[in-house]
């Protein structure tokens, strides 16, 4: 398989605090990968240095996307790329209606404009696809909107985006069983031969809908155990102190 990305050796703090301590990773086109760990462990913070966060600081190590490192690459030239996060936390935009949100990020991307014809058919398919009303791409960027709405706005852009390696921070997070389900319908589609996905999370329940090709298991800023499906299910009977202690 073609690699995508290759983490090595990845060390990075915050002010004075290192909170990575030596990531490895290496994850291939095609491939499901699931971080797992409990809170503070260096999950998100590892999702905002792929992204290029610039308050975090790499001390050491190298990230490889397709081969080149990303050390240089400020956050929209990671996005241009192929990288693309979806926020645990997503921002709220006042004043920017989720359709402009969206033509502009696009025309970012994919370097040109698009007919207005056919960004409104691009959008209403992906829309229908996750059960969101037409009203939506009206209302302003994450304001008033729900914790479910939230998440399905990030898997909005995701479908419409395209990138080569999706990063989910706890996209599960505050959804009910019927917004996990729709957003769970929405990565799977997502997956494809050439398309990877980095799921960060706390819980195995999602993992019920996208099945990962590994999972991880972060502990004190780096990758402490390695295995499959079973691995999640483990930690859900036995908790993390199985692995750390």
């Amino acid at each position: 398989m073609s690699e995508l990305l290759k983490i090595t050796d990845l060390h990075v703090s915050i002010e004075d605090k290192e909170i990575l301590k030596g990531v490895n990773l290496t994850i291939n086109k095609g491939e499901v990968h699931v971080i797992m760990g409990k809170n503070g462990s260096g999950k998100s913070t590892l999702s905002n240095v792929l992204m290029g966060h610039p308050g975090y600081r790499i001390t050491s190590g190298e990230i490889l996307f397709e081969g080149e490192s990303v050390l240089s690459w400020k956050p929209d030239e990671r996005a241009r790329k192929g990288i693309f996060l979806c926020f645990q936390y997503p921002t709220v935009i006042t004043g920017v209606t989720i359709a402009n949100f969206l033509r502009t990020i696009l025309k970012s991307i994919r370097s040109k404009d698009i007919p207005v014809k056919e960004f409104r058919k691009e959008l209403k398919e992906a829309m229908a696809l996750l059960k969101m009303d037409d009203s939506f791409v009206s209302r302003y960027v994450n304001d008033g909107f729900s914790g479910g709405e939230k998440k399905r706005n990030e898997i909005l852009q995701l479908t419409m985006i395209k990138p080569k390696l999706a990063i989910l921070d706890e996209t599960d997070s505050g959804l009910d069983i019927d917004a996990l389900r729709i957003v769970s319908e929405g990565i799977n589609r997502f997956k494809s031969e050439d398309k990877s996905i980095l799921l960060i999370t706390h819980y195995q329940r999602m993992l019920n809908y996208t099945v990962p090709d590994f999972v991880h298991v972060f502990f004190d800023g780096k990758i402490v155990l390695t295995g499959d499906r079973e691995l999640a299910l483990k930690l859900e009977e036995k908790g993390y102190d199985w692995v750390t202690g």
